[in-house]
């Protein structure tokens, strides 16, 4: 059975979020892509003071001068379309006051008709953090804590209540509640993050570095699962950060979905046999010049794993 295929919409400083959001949106569902997706980046620090993903010296991407609001571009994204599943990957738990957030993403949820995925992460840079003024670095991972708590309140039966580090909610009707349980995605890279995924996660989302290193992480997802008696399946959607190129790659060292339209369909189905994942998303944003050569790739990727059985 051939996968989902889920597409990153247009945040980038090429694209005008007043209409390309909605075109690209329009688009993607009528190529046939069940997944529209964000990401996250609120600034662009100069000079740097935290090299890209903490990295030292390593430097933010240029793109990154200028991202669009997440939850603002899947709101365009839910208005253009009826049918793909809308989410992020991912929303950083530390940039965002717990319960506001909650309220935001049930709402969303209740206007796309039940189409929302919650993808959550505790985040990379002390910068964002300090701006945003919700909780200190050090404690982004209590910061996701205390949000998974306020989500599962906030989202059941009033009357609503909760009594956290981050805030307190006096026992309260708080509507609208989510049209559908919102599924609950996140990362794991640290062993802390791991056990939060076995533990409160609905689906895995990991990085397409290579396939070995996917199923290496697989197996100790997996191992874990059964060492805390997790019974219920993990949903894994595939994050693939994508740089097309008309003509393939001729190295030895290409990057895995950088390249051609046949070569990114080789590098799914080698991640595809590593280990079984349920949705691919396909970032393509960042090479295309404008919208439209966004949309004529993201047809042409595509029909390239489709028709390679993907």
């Amino acid at each position: 059975m051939a996968i989902k295929l889920g597409l990153g919409l247009p945040q980038l400083s090429q694209y005008d979020i007043s209409r390309d959001v909605a075109a690209v949106a329009r688009s993607a569902e009528e190529i046939g892509y069940e997944g529209l997706w964000v990401f996250e980046v609120t600034m662009y620090p100069t000079p740097m003071t935290q090299g890209y993903h903490g990295v030292p010296g390593q430097p933010w991407p240029e793109c990154f001068r200028s991202c669009a609001d997440p939850l603002v571009t899947l709101a365009l994204a839910a208005a253009a379309t009826e049918r793909p599943r809308l989410g992020t990957s991912v929303l950083v738990a530390a940039l965002h006051a717990p319960f506001q957030l909650a309220r935001s993403l049930a709402a969303l949820d209740v206007a796309s008709r039940g189409r929302l995925i919650a993808g959550l992460g505790t985040g990379w840079s002390t910068d964002q953090c300090a701006a945003a003024s919700i909780a200190p670095f050090e404690k982004r991972g209590a910061a996701l804590d205390e949000l998974l708590d306020v989500c599962a309140a906030v989202w059941g039966p009033d009357p609503v209540s909760h009594q956290g580090e981050l805030c307190t909610i006096a026992p309260s009707a708080v509507n609208p509640k989510p049209a559908h349980p919102i599924p609950i995605f996140m990362p794991a890279l640290s062993a802390r993050s791991k056990r939060r995924l076995v533990d409160r996660a609905d689906g895995w989302m990991p990085v397409a570095h290579g396939p070995r290193e996917l199923a290496d992480e697989a197996k100790k997802i997996e191992d874990l699962a059964v060492e805390r008696g997790r019974e219920r399946p993990l949903e894994v959607c595939l994050r693939a950060i994508a740089a097309y190129t008309p003509k393939p790659i001729e190295s030895k060292d290409r990057m895995p979905f950088y390249g051609s339209a046949a070569q990114m369909a080789e590098d799914a189905a080698a991640h595809v046999e590593a280990h079984g994942i349920d949705e691919l998303l396909l970032d393509l944003q960042i090479t295309p010049r404008d919208a439209q050569e966004l949309i004529d790739i993201a047809a042409e990727v595509h029909e390239a794993l489709r028709t390679a059985g993907i």
